[in-house]
């Protein structure tokens, strides 16, 4: 794909909005998970934000995003439930660069709280630990 693809409201950029920590280990987590949605979506521009303190925070990956020519962003948060970061603050912060790019149709998904398969991923999480002490001696 080329740039005019993405002029013409082709594919968008995605960006997955984390809230970060002091922890670069956690960070890392996210941007590698991004990484894998990029492979395995086939987007061109996927990239992992923070609210803070990881970096870049959302207003840096948008401005990289828009730099590289999209005219449209999905921010998908990765938060578990839709708490005060997500109803206060990321909507300030889209907010805020609906203004500086006002030509960019940004837009942004759910949280993960009511995902049809969350139920299926926490069972998982539980069979990992009881089938891991069922088996030792």
């Amino acid at each position: 794909m080329d740039s005019a693809d993405h002029l013409m409201g082709g594919q968008p950029a995605i960006i997955l909005f984390a809230h970060g920590s002091a922890v670069e280990e956690a960070n890392d987590g996210v941007r590698e998970l991004a990484r894998r949605i990029k492979q395995a979506g086939g987007y061109t521009f996927v990239r992992a934000s923070f609210l803070g303190p990881g970096r870049p925070e959302l207003g840096s990956a948008i401005h990289e995003a828009v730099g590289r020519g999209f005219r449209r962003i999905v921010v998908v948060p990765f938060f578990l439930t839709l708490g005060i970061h997500l109803r206060r603050d990321l909507p300030r912060l889209v907010e805020a660069e609906k203004e500086k790019y006002p030509d960019v149709d940004i837009q942004v998904g759910r949280s993960l709280e009511d995902h049809p398969e969350m139920v299926s991923l926490v069972l998982s999480r539980i069979r990992e630990v009881t089938e891991e002490t069922r088996v030792r001696p």
